[in-house]
Formats: C-alpha cells, sequence, structure tokens
C-alpha cells in the first residue's frame, strides 16, 4: 500500500484500514490548518492504483477489517463515478467490510448535489466527516474556509436524506476573543438546523505554517483562555436542540464531554461547570508542542 503526503484519520476511524484515494485537499486555504500547506498539491490517484492498494490490504488484514477510511484531506471531491467504484471494489475484496467513510468539507458535499451522495450511498459510503468548525459567517470569512453557514446546512441535509451518517466536527476558540459570542450562538442554531447524527468538538491549536498563527503573532486575534474556551463549549452546548451524539475525542480539548443529545445535556453541562471552577493551571497550555 502506498501513502503520499500527510495522511490523517479522524480518531474514530483508529481502527480502519487506510487505502489513500486521494492526495492534498483541493481547497487548502483554511488559516488554520497547517496538513497541506506545503503539499503535496491535491489530485486524485488512479483507481487502478487505489484497487491495487485494496488487493494489498485485503490480502494482509481482509478478515478482520469491518471499517474503511480512504484518506486524504476531501476525498468528497473526488469524481462520483471513481469513488462510487471502489467503495463497490472495497466490499467485493473485503468480505467483513460494514463501513466506508470519507473526510467531506461542505464546499464539495455542495458541488455533488444530493443525487451523487445517493449513488455513494447506494455504493456502500456509509458516513462524511465534515468540518463545520463554526456557524458564524463572519468567522467562516475569517478563516477562508470556502463556505456559508447556509451552504453548510444544506449540505449537512443533503447528507442525511443520502442516507449517509454525517459527523460534524466544530472547532471551539475559532472566532477568538472577538467572535466567540456570535461563533457559539451561531454554531449552535447551525448544528440545530442540520440535527447531524454525530458533533464532535476540537479546540483551536495554533500551529506553525498558518496564517492564524501569523496573525496571533501581530495582535490581530486573540486566543481564548482555557475558562474562555469552556464558557463558549457550555453556550453550545445550552443552545442545542438536536438528537446528535456529542463527542471530544481529541488531545486539543481541555476536558471530555461525551454523550447523547438531549437525554445527556444536563450532565455535559455540569461537567463544563464543573470545570470552570478549577484553576487555569490545571489545564494544558495555549500551545502544545511547536508553535
Amino acid at each position: 500500500m502506498r501513502y503520499e503526503g500527510p495522511i490523517y484519520r479522524p480518531p474514530s476511524e483508529a481502527d480502519s484500514l487506510l487505502i489513500q484515494a486521494t492526495v492534498g485537499c483541493p481547497h487548502n486555504k483554511c488559516t488554520f490548518c497547517m496538513v497541506y500547506k506545503k503539499g503535496p498539491p491535491f489530485k486524485v490517484r488512479p483507481v487502478k492504483d487505489i484497487k491495487r492498494d485494496l488487493d494489498e490490504g485485503a490480502s494482509l488484514y481482509g478478515d478482520v477489517v469491518r471499517t474503511l477510511f480512504f484518506p486524504a484531506g476531501n476525498t468528497i471531491a473526488m469524481p462520483t463515478d471513481e469513488l462510487a467504484e471502489i467503495c463497490v471494489y472495497a466490499y467485493e475484496v473485503l468480505p467483513k467490510l460494514e463501513r466506508i467513510t470519507v473526510y467531506g468539507s461542505s464546499k464539495y458535499i455542495h458541488q455533488k448535489g444530493l443525487e451523487d451522495l445517493r449513488k455513494l450511498r447506494e455504493s456502500g459510503l456509509k458516513r462524511i466527516h465534515v468540518g463545520l468548525e463554526s456557524g458564524d459567517d463572519e468567522v467562516l470569512r475569517r478563516i477562508k474556509k470556502g463556505t456559508t453557514a447556509a451552504e453548510q446546512i444544506e449540505a449537512g441535509l443533503w447528507v442525511k436524506e443520502a442516507g449517509i451518517e454525517l459527523s460534524e466536527y466544530v472547532m471551539l476558540g475559532i472566532g477568538g476573543k472577538e467572535r466567540t459570542m456570535p461563533h457559539a450562538l451561531e454554531t449552535a442554531r447551525v448544528l440545530n438546523q442540520i440535527d447531524p447524527h454525530f458533533i464532535r468538538f476540537r479546540t483551536f491549536l495554533p500551529k506553525i505554517n498558518t496564517l492564524l498563527l501569523h496573525q496571533i503573532r501581530k495582535g490581530r486575534f486573540k486566543v481564548l483562555s482555557a475558562h474562555q474556551v469552556l464558557k463558549e463549549w457550555q453556550v453550545i452546548i445550552e443552545g442545542l436542540d438536536v438528537t446528535s451524539e456529542i463527542h471530544s475525542d481529541h488531545y486539543t480539548n481541555y476536558i471530555n464531554v461525551s454523550g447523547r443529545m438531549p437525554g445527556d445535556k444536563g450532565r455535559m453541562l455540569g461537567q463544563i461547570r464543573e470545570a470552570l471552577t478549577w484553576e487555569e493551571n490545571r489545564f494544558r497550555p495555549i500551545y502544545v508542542g511547536r508553535e
């Protein structure tokens, strides 16, 4: 099996077989993301090469593979017929395969449209991981996400209507101190309209080789403290009226908050309120590792 460029997968795909379908990210403009800033440029791998890697994966792990993830950063941007073809083939060569998953931003889901999403579901695509980041249009503009709240809502609803599981990622603190409240309120509003199967929280962490770190150093973006992030999180959870599973399965978060809405809402808010009573020095530093 061959891999080119950075290979990232969601924590929930830790047990998945990783077969690279695309290289890089076709957008690659988000101000907070450093993953593909130094390349390689986005491209779709030839179907024959992907199938060859699936064959190799099947020969090595075929009897135990139940979940499959197709990196890289925005595989939903792959031509629909080609993505459908490799999904179908994967089920043919992996006899115990139950789920195929990809990353896909709302921008490229929106370009696909509902009918193409239905075709992908019929071919065996079961889940899409989407970086919502924020429901605030001003925050989305500033971080150069390439989409709007309205487009994110429509894309999310299309994914669900097509019968594909939807996992939306929210980035706490991405609005900075200036936009923390609009970010929290608008993110809750957008999530309520989508009601995704999963909501996964991440906390903004400044990274090297990003425009946002440059803005921080120039004083144009103020990073939230741990308590400010927790208060933002509290506002989002308070505003949610969904049936989603909530997860915070990432090292960037200050605490682990998880549960099923709406039943676990009170318990999760209690966890956040408890953490707000702790001293700031109990939490990780704002910067982790190299800036």
